[in-house]
């Protein structure tokens, strides 16, 4: 027997505790912990360690070690090595000198309540923190996130920041609330409708579950003619993020110098995303979206189908090899090159006399890859743009930026 035990307890109080782990309460020489939990103990004789100031609350834990005592009890919620105190506590106290006695945590209980499977689930602490791992999840599309909540990152802000960041994907937002007291309450919050006239209870976490819904329908006369809402293309349901964002598009775009009557290749054009924008613009052009996998070529067809443009040729293939058979061009897209960056900068040297080459790049291995091509050329000038953007996302009651990844872009010329 260690001389700590840690105890997991809910809102059940302690008839949610097994009789084995009762007894160690029982017996304890001293009870540790909030004032919630100890209150479920009001006639323990033991003496008592309000957990307030963690600090010294750890400093007279150490000189009961020291001192030989045992019988100490931690009371805790949920399951304390699940964002609970237990990391603390393995990080300042002898690991040999603890025993943890887990709970249900409050994210088991919610998705039970809920009645959704959650092995898959994404945990996420906002509590004391910021929103940004939320952000990054919601970005990339999670199927289903549990969100731990405080009095500032609350279901009000949160159903705040699922509107703001303007997903392709609906997400149905739940606050579970009590979970395990007698006057828990799980509940649906529309969050396209204010929430300020709820009220939540201060014990409660947000769940939020992608919806599968019908493909949006689009109304092509209401879309703008330059800088389509990347939430209105079709994309990788495992990826949903993985396109070239709007503000970068509209950069590129205007690198590209475009004219029309103009054959463009679009190198790793994942969604279409570059292509569907030139064909707008440029009904007259002729645009060959190249990419290396046969679910991403078909979905820039259905891309292409979508928004109503007959100016571009999805092409299955990948670059370099693919090029060979396409018409020589008069702009060079290069999105994506798995790998083969080098080579496909060989290949675009059949640019025409006026032609240009832009490149995005998000990695410095691939920039380097680039300049070194470059340095080793003596018929093309190149520039470099460095793209480092920022959308706005509320934080509570506030608003603060939250960046994209940064993008160089080179734009180049025959000389």
């Amino acid at each position: 027997m260690t001389p700590i035990h840690v105890i997991g307890i809910g809102l059940d109080g302690t008839e949610g505790l097994v009789d084995s782990v009762r007894q160690l309460v029982v017996e304890a020489k001293l009870l540790v912990g909030s004032d919630r939990h100890l209150n479920y103990f009001p006639h323990h004789p033991a003496p008592r360690l309000m957990l307030g100031d963690f600090t010294d609350a750890i400093a007279q834990l150490r000189r009961c070690l020291a001192d030989g005592k045992d019988g100490i009890v931690i009371l805790v919620s949920g399951d304390p090595l699940f964002f609970g105190l237990g990391r603390l506590l393995l990080a300042e106290l002898p690991p040999e000198q603890l025993t943890f006695h887990p709970h249900l945590s409050s994210i088991q209980l919610a998705f039970n309540r809920l009645k959704v499977p959650w092995q898959d689930a994404r945990a996420i602490s906002a509590h004391g923190r910021s929103l940004d791992e939320l952000i990054q999840a919601l970005q990339q599309g999670v199927e289903k996130i549990a969100v731990l909540t405080d009095k500032t990152n609350n279901p009000h802000a949160i159903a705040r920041l699922l509107v703001s960041l303007d997903l392709r994907d609906r997400y149905q937002l739940w606050v579970c609330e009590n979970l395990g007291g007698e006057d828990e309450v799980c509940r649906e919050i529309n969050c396209n409708v204010s929430t300020d006239n709820l009220s939540f209870a201060p014990l409660n976490i947000v769940v939020l579950l992608r919806q599968s819904e019908p493909e949006l329908q689009l109304n092509l006369a209401n879309l703008p003619q330059l800088g389509i809402p990347d939430r209105l293309f079709l994309s990788f349901s495992d990826r949903p993020g993985l396109m070239t964002k709007r503000e970068v598009r509209l950069l590129i775009l205007g690198e590209l110098a475009l004219q029309p009557e103009q054959i463009v290749w679009d190198i790793g054009a994942g969604t279409g995303s570059v292509s569907i924008e030139i064909a707008r613009l440029f009904p007259t052009s002729k645009i060959y979206a190249i990419e290396k996998t046969a679910a991403g070529s078909a979905l820039i067809a259905q891309n292409c189908q979508r928004f109503g443009v007959k100016n571009v040729t999805s092409i299955h293939g990948t670059a370099p090899e693919i090029l060979q058979n396409l018409p020589r061009c008069d702009r060079v897209f290069i999105g994506g090159s798995s790998g083969n960056l080098s080579s496909i900068l060989d290949t675009c040297s059949c640019l025409s006399p006026s032609g240009v080459l832009v490149i995005a790049l998000a990695t410095l291995e691939h920039l380097s890859t680039a300049l070194d091509w470059f340095k080793h050329q003596n018929n093309w000038e190149y520039q470099l743009l460095q793209v480092q953007l920022s959308r706005s996302v509320p934080i509570a009651q506030l608003t603060r930026f939250a960046p994209l990844n940064p993008v160089t872009i080179i734009t180049a010329k025959h000389l």
